[in-house]
């Protein structure tokens, strides 16, 4: 187990437009800020903004894991029906094991806003020692199936993925994650807790 390695994330926004400057990326950004705010962990990002097309998310996918030594790849954009939209199929492709319940999970949260999220084909998957989560495309759905519902009165009224994430990268042999819980609180068998 690599325990003592800090902590890599890699961070790939995909489209075509944002990538070729049509327009200003929002993925990125989002995804930073709010890594910012939820881990306790020191990390570093490696960060991408690629187009739309499968070879070059594969390739991409597969230099954050296999030479960049991402513990953590997250992703977003490209996981809808429409022709252009690959994400997941160029995720597959290079996945050791699929983790089904991240992608049941993130549409479930999203359906509490809006009913095409059954639209949204994310997945997520294990590649070697590093796991890979194809998140939604907006800054707000991202935030939202990270982190989870709360209510008005900020309690928690449903948990997000990220509270998993952790765990899953201690069971691939990745370094302990901590976050902040009034963000998320990361959720761990008590035999997997580490004394502060």
């Amino acid at each position: 187990m690599n325990t003592n390695d800090s902590l890599k994330i890699g961070l790939v926004s995909i489209s075509d437009r944002a990538s070729s400057g049509v327009y200003e990326d929002k993925g990125l950004p989002a995804l930073h800020d709010w890594l910012n705010q939820a881990l306790k962990t020191p990390w570093e990002a490696d960060s991408r903004l690629i187009a739309d097309d499968q070879s070059t998310i594969e390739n991409t996918l597969m230099d954050l894991v296999d030479r960049g030594g991402c513990h953590l790849v997250l992703t977003t954009g490209g996981t809808g029906p429409a022709r252009r939209d690959v994400t997941p199929e160029a995720t597959l492709a290079i996945a050791d094991k699929e983790m089904p319940g991240f992608g049941e999970e993130m549409r479930r949260i999203s359906l509490n806003f809006v009913p095409t999220a059954i639209l949204s084909r994310q997945v997520a998957v294990i590649r070697g020692q590093a796991l890979i989560i194809n998140l939604p495309g907006q800054p707000k759905a991202i935030r939202e199936t990270l982190e989870g519902l709360r209510h008005s009165d900020g309690s928690m009224r449903h948990q997000g993925i990220f509270a998993a994430v952790p765990y899953c990268i201690d069971l691939i042999g990745g370094p302990y994650i901590e976050t902040k819980e009034t963000v998320i609180a990361a959720f761990r068998p008590k035999s997997a807790l580490r004394a502060r």
